[in-house]
């Protein structure tokens, strides 16, 4: 191992990702036990420039002890890691210790001070060179923190004066931390720290020999935090004058570290004016400045490898397209315009060239889907930069094929159908997307204006499964001859043959994901494959309708009386539900997103991605890993924008009630009189025929039946983190920015997820309160390694939609949380999640499947509604076809 810093760096940076208290990404790791994840973030350092690693576990929930020394070790065995100085960063000398025994060679203790008078202060530094360590020593004495340049250097002096003359500690191994401090907070006192820390400094360097000075220097720019590069632009500045004084090495990410000739003049003067303390407005002009400074930073650019500028203006396009970097691509696009003569020649030349590049790269394997939404942007750019141009010439690129895409009626996500579109430009396919709810009529009247060659329909929620078979019925019934092509969550190739195909006499494909859209819709639209593919695809569908046939006439489904016999067993006679410590409604306005974030489920955002594998050990595939931990990077820093800018709010709405069980309904009472209930949810039964000992479960199951005399309980919630996400996809929409509209809906989902999640828990361990001593990380909490559930209406334990109208009134949750819900039950804003929640030991997550007529018939009666409508609901389940 490397036990020094390089002796020619004039600067020494400390990385400081690896700390608990300045990493929410690194803490979360770290808590949830993911400590081969948090290793990448250390390397990530290490490759960004950091030339010793910083690394703190001092947390509450923590065994900090434990935690370093797990780290410490396993840090001894990566080679990239291992090769800079550790630092060890506590304020628990048993945790500093625990760590000096790890560590090979020389470390780093951060740190020391005299808080608590000299002896403990003598004690521990005895102790820090035994083990060989330097020593980072703060300026903090009986009296508190130093904050002006004379305290600062009084407390170092008498500091230096103990170890060196009294301890004979070698000077050269003791680093002073001045302390520094945030300025341009608006207290008048503060303007001047930067000045205090630099002048303290310059007299450490001059009058405490061979000692060196350190600090962190992100606490400086801590009145500008969410504007990052105004916050780079300070560290910048600050280090440009604290260096020159005598400062030795900082805690700062050496990765977003701007370079301070690179900073725009008037930024750098204002800021410059604020760490020198030159003037007394200077923190208003800065903050008046800053804004036009937020975002991508106006020209703060990061170095980078720009050997690529130097190549032919075509190969420059390529290079850009492939990479998804939009920097140069307009100054480019002019180029070869200016080269090629006509806007049209860019369009199908270059750019295409290399949007086929990009194609060919996806189809391999080669490229991701993230990749290539990249790619998308750049593209989009270029075009729009081309398109007063083209119409000066009334002319328009040639294209393989105009695709309109429609969420149909009633359905609200689109995150898929986006994504479809996206990989589909890429390929030179011209592409519509219509948006979301809407109906046939729309989507067909535009098909004619446009002359569409394929219409694409996409749908979440099983209504929109009937909504497009009315649209393929309305295509058969209007003499269209497009092919049809069908995707989404719940759609299916069975669905699409059985209940699609049979409605609509030309193409009809079931199209299972983006990577598969491109190949489909080639087939479909070029003269010499698509006779073959269709009748190929006919072939499939017929089998497919065979089989469902065959099986249909061979479902092993058992009666509804036998099925509600063979009920889940559970004794109640000795089984005492619990009371809910807070029952009723409980409202919870602008939930803190950082709370929520700490709960993400990352596996699933990855999916949404179309990068399958399990969170962490994704960012280690040796085939997605490189571009999964590009993807996540971007999704972290987005995702401290959304918190520290507030995007998005989120909001919720829970409540726990009186209940019973009468037959396979759920009555929920307003109170413990348990007179007339509030609402009634009608439960469905698993209907077919279990192997011996496994019941055929109905939610109902879950609740003490009313006839046994014992008071039980149920809850229900409400959330969403989507609030304010449209003005922010349409900004970027807007920008032609599909790759960070997608991210933003994506981290939404997810961010609406880990709400539900930790409302859950919150339910658990204090609503209701029936497993107070929970203690589980976030890795069980995914595993669901917690008693009682919280199923989805909708879905597979009960996949009736139209149960959300109750749960609605119930809770009051339109006007409790803005949540209101569209013709075919799909929740708006889309990043929203509501269910039940069911507090017994057994209850588990299961899916109803395949129900008969007499259970469809009894539910339709129980419910109060017309057989028919609740085919129309529960299409999918249905063990028998409905036309």
């Amino acid at each position: 191992m490397t036990t020094q810093a390089r002796p020619t760096a004039t600067f020494i940076n400390v990385g400081e990702r690896s700390n608990v208290t300045g990493s929410a990404v690194f803490k979360r790791l770290i808590l949830d036990g993911k400590f081969d994840a948090a290793l990448a973030v250390a390397r990530a350092q290490v490759e960004n420039g950091a030339q010793v690693i910083d690394i703190n576990m001092d947390e509450a929930m923590l065994d900090s002890k434990a935690a370093m020394t797990r780290f410490l070790n396993l840090i001894a065995a990566e080679p990239d890691i291992a090769r800079v100085p550790i630092m060890i960063d506590s304020s628990k000398w048993e945790v500093i210790e625990a760590g000096l025994k790890c560590v090979q060679g020389k470390a780093i203790v951060n740190s020391i001070s005299m808080k608590e008078g000299e002896e403990a202060f003598r004690r521990q530094a005895r102790k820090c060179r035994r083990y060989g360590a330097a020593i980072v020593v703060m300026a903090f004495d009986e009296q508190g923190q130093a904050d002006t340049q004379e305290r600062k250097f009084a407390i170092c002096e008498r500091a230096y004066r103990i170890l060196v003359d009294e301890l004979d500690f070698p000077p050269e191994d003791i680093c002073f931390d001045p302390n520094i401090f945030a300025v341009a907070t608006g207290i008048e006192e503060h303007n001047n720290y930067a000045v205090d820390f630099i002048e303290a400094t310059r007299r450490i360097k001059a009058h405490l020999p061979h000692a060196r000075v350190s600090g962190g220097v992100s606490n400086v720019s801590f009145s500008f935090r969410g504007n990052n590069p105004v916050r780079e632009a300070i560290h910048s500045v600050f280090l440009y004058h604290a260096v020159r004084a005598g400062m030795d090495m900082g805690i700062v990410n050496a990765g977003q570290l701007a370079v301070y000739d690179d900073l725009p003049a008037e930024l750098r003067t204002a800021v410059e004016d604020v760490i020198l303390n030159r003037r007394p407005d200077a923190t208003e002009r800065l903050i008046d400045l800053a804004p036009k400074y937020k975002g991508d930073g106006s020209g703060m650019e990061n170095k980078q490898d720009l050997s690529w500028r130097d190549r032919p203006v075509a190969k420059r396009i390529e290079h850009a397209l492939i990479k998804g970097i939009t920097d140069f691509i307009e100054a480019d696009t002019e180029e070869a315009r200016q080269t090629l003569g006509r806007p049209i020649n860019v369009i199908e030349g270059p750019l295409m060239d290399g949007m086929n590049v990009v194609g060919d790269l996806f189809g391999e394997g080669k490229m991701f889907l993230p990749q290539v939404v990249k790619s998308a942007r750049v593209m989009k750019r270029a075009v729009a930069y081309l398109e007063p141009f083209l119409a000066q010439e009334k002319s328009t690129g040639q294209t393989q094929g105009r695709i309109l895409l429609a969420t149909v009626k009633g359905d609200v996500h689109d995150i898929g159908k986006n994504i479809v579109g996206v990989v589909l430009q890429c390929n030179n396919y011209a592409v519509e997307d219509m948006g979301v709810m809407v109906p046939a009529d729309r989507i067909l009247a535009r098909a004619r204006e446009v002359k569409a060659d394929i219409i694409g329909l996409s749908g979440l929620i099983t209504p929109s499964l009937d909504e497009m078979v009315h649209v393929a019925r309305e295509m058969q019934r209007q003499g269209f001859t497009v092919p049809l092509l069908i995707g989404g969550a719940t759609t299916s190739k069975l669905h699409t043959a059985v209940k699609i195909e049979p409605h609509y006499a030309h193409p009809v494909v079931h199209v299972k994901d983006a990577s598969r859209a491109v190949g489909v819709v080639g087939s479909l639209l070029s003269k010499d494959l698509k006779e073959n593919y269709v009748a190929a695809i006919r072939t499939e569908y017929e089998e497919v309708r065979v089989r469902r046939a065959a099986r249909d006439e061979a479902r092993d489904l058992i009666p509804l009386a036998a099925a509600q016999a063979n009920r889940t067993p559970i004794d109640w006679e000795h089984y005492q539900p619990p009371t809910p410590a807070e029952p009723g409604i409980q409202v919870f306005k602008d939930i803190p997103l950082a709370e929520i974030a700490a709960y993400i489920d990352w596996t699933f955002f990855f999916h949404a991605w179309q990068l399958k594998g399990r969170f962490p050990q994704i960012l280690d595939d040796p085939e997605k890993g490189e571009e999964a931990r590009k993807l996540h990077a971007d999704a972290l820093d987005m995702l401290h924008r959304i918190i520290s800018e507030r995007w998005l709010a989120a909001h919720a709405v829970i409540g726990l009630f009186p209940a019973n069980a009468v037959g396979d309904d759920i009555l929920v009472y307003a109170d413990e009189s348990r007179g007339d209930p509030l609402v009634t949810f009608h439960c469905l039964r698993k209907q077919g025929k279990q192997p011996a000992g496994r019941p055929n479960e109905c939610l109902a199951d879950f609740i003490a039946p009313a006839d046994t005399g014992i008071p039980d309980y149920i809850g229900g919630f409400a959330c969403t983190a989507g609030e304010g996400i449209d003005a922010h996809v349409k900004r970027f929409e807007a920008a032609l920015d599909d790759y960070s509209a997608l991210l933003l809906k994506a981290l939404a989902d997810r961010l609406a997820e880990a709400l539900a999640e930790m409302l859950h828990q919150r339910v658990r361990t204090r609503h209701w309160r029936y497993a107070e001593d929970e203690r589980l990380a976030a890795d069980a909490l995914i595993d669901e390694q917690y008693q009682g559930i919280r199923p989805a209406l909708g879905y597979p334990a009960c996949p009736d939609h139209t149960e959300k109208d109750l749960l609605w009134q119930l809770l009051d949750a339109e006007r409790n949380t803005g949540i209101w819900l569209t013709e075919s039950k799909a929740m708006v804003p889309t990043a929203a999640v509501s269910g039940l929640y069911f507090s017994h030991p057994d209850s588990r997550y299961f899916a109803v499947g395949k129900i008969n007529r007499d259970q469809v018939s009894d539910y339709a009666e129980r419910k109060g509604m017309p057989v028919a409508e609740i085919e129309r609901w529960l299409g999918p389940n249905l063990a028998y076809d409905v036309e």
